[in-house]
């Protein structure tokens, strides 16, 4: 029965992330890319997929999204000093951009 419950669970975030990730994409694509890591022939795939085609991906019985932080150092560095709370997003973001940076080769 949990397992079960689980699987429903997976299949809920991969649904919310299919929709959320097609939105940002339809509403500002350069920021969807950097957000969601991907290059532009997957922008353009997972923009074009049919609410039909995301419900079915969504049924699989793994995430189909992944944390953004491998590392982590830079996990706890989200959520580290309270005082820091205003430039958190910003810290983030540069996070990120880093980890881009370093992973496409410049």
């Amino acid at each position: 029965m949990h397992n079960d419950s689980l699987l429903e669970d997976i299949q809920e975030v991969n649904l919310s992330y299919l929709l959320l990730a097609q939105r940002m994409l339809k509403e500002d694509r350069e920021t969807a890319m950097f957000r969601l890591k991907i290059n532009e022939r997957m922008a353009d795939l997972m923009a074009s997929l049919s609410v039909k085609q995301l419900s079915q991906m969504a049924r699989s019985n793994q995430l189909l999204c992944r944390l953004a932080y491998v590392d982590p150092d830079q996990f706890l560095k989200l959520s580290g000093n309270p005082r820091e709370l205003g430039m958190a997003q910003t810290h983030a973001a540069l996070l990120m951009a880093a980890d881009r940076f370093s992973t496409s080769g410049h």
